[in-house]
């Protein structure tokens, strides 16, 4: 496996700088050969374009994760957290005159007094973030504004918006009224996506990237809540959160998670299930009935073949063994409901009408000559 290092432009033409002052402050300093020169210029070249391509990459990383938490940063910490510093600058330079009158030392007592205050100032804007939000004429109810008063709220469980197909159905206008996505399933998606595993932290990603899709299209409706009650936050598990969550709001749930599924239906909440929708919205296909497939593979029995339709649905071909990589035209036999999906066993159509024309002809001989 080969790997292409690319090196963009201004790095080049960083590393070119660096490489002449290098060889202008040797000059200055050595008497060095022309070649040495030369030597020394070339090794603080390459030196630069290696060094500057690493702290770009570090950089680029830094950078989105710091977009990737802002994008989940709820408005009301922004808000408290910028209210903070701005009251924390004020006290500063309130307090920097009085400060300047001690002289020398004064200087320095202005600026630690100036670091402190605008540390208390966010980090205090931060922990009273909802409370300084709520200070705010424009402050957002999730209750009045964002549920609505006659559109039933849907909370987000991490297993659907991991899915992914979410986003298909909400666009598909099929959802009504608004969806929910607490703060504690986020950070469980920020979990996600930080593990060393590479299939979950790429599925944690994925979960991060389809809720700031959702958030900019302008016909989904969606509200990410900080949930701050202690009936709630005092359960451990993520599940029994989402079921208190739903009772408080009256909320359904949309999962694909069997397990909280079943729990939450035991609770009287109503569960939206990807995985059920796919199954009901699956072409129904009834004995009879003739279709085009294309066998893909052999199947389990002899003679055998397998399809599938566009759904997913398996096909089983008769005497189709041979035919792998043809289009055939079936005639469906019987149709079977498994615990795995739906299976549609089939014959083809060309042996069943040269079996039928050959019955006709036997009955033919049978009336001439009987």
């Amino acid at each position: 496996m080969h790997y292409k290092i690319r090196f963009s432009k201004p790095i080049m033409g960083l590393a070119m700088l660096i490489s002449i002052w290098t060889v202008y402050f040797t000059r200055l300093f050595l008497q060095l050969d022309i070649i040495y020169q030369l030597l020394i210029g070339l090794t603080a070249f390459v030196l630069g374009v290696l060094v500057l391509h690493f702290l770009a990459i570090l950089f680029f990383r830094v950078l989105r994760t710091f977009n990737r938490n802002l994008d989940n940063l709820p408005i009301e910490m922004v808000v408290g957290g910028t209210t903070g510093l701005m009251v924390g600058i004020i006290m500063a330079v309130l307090s920097s005159f009085p400060l300047s009158l001690l002289g020398k030392i004064g200087a320095y007592l202005t600026m630690v007094f100036f670091i402190l205050t605008v540390y208390l100032g966010v980090k205090i804007g931060l922990r009273k973030a909802q409370d300084v939000y709520n200070l705010f004429p424009f402050h957002f109810k999730l209750e009045e504004n964002s549920l609505g008063k006659d559109e039933q709220p849907k909370v987000l469980d991490t297993s659907a918006i991991i899915d992914g197909r979410i986003y298909d159905v909400c666009i598909s206008h099929f959802l009504q009224g608004p969806l929910v996505v607490p703060h504690f399933v986020i950070e469980e998606l920020q979990h996600i996506a930080d593990s060393s595993d590479n299939i979950r932290r790429n599925k944690g990603r994925r979960g991060l990237d389809l809720l700031t899709k959702m958030q900019k299209h302008p016909d989904i409706k969606i509200a990410i809540i900080d949930v701050n009650e202690p009936s709630i936050m005092e359960e451990k598990e993520v599940d029994n959160r989402l079921i208190r969550l739903c009772k408080n709001l009256n909320a359904s749930i949309i999962t694909n998670d069997y397990n909280l599924n079943k729990v939450a239906e035991l609770q009287g909440i109503t569960v939206l299930n990807i995985n059920e929708l796919t199954n009901a919205v699956k072409v129904i296909v009834y004995p009879g009935e003739t279709m085009h497939i294309t066998i893909i593979k052999e199947g389990k029995e002899a003679g055998q073949g397998i399809g599938y339709l566009e759904d997913g649905t398996m096909v089983v071909v008769e005497e189709a063994q041979k035919e792998i990589g043809k289009d055939l035209e079936v005639l469906v036999t019987s149709v079977f409901q498994t615990a795995a999906g739906r299976m549609i066993f089939t014959r083809k159509v060309r042996e069943d009408t040269q079996t039928s024309v050959s019955q006709m002809l036997n009955m033919t001989e049978v009336n001439v000559y009987g």
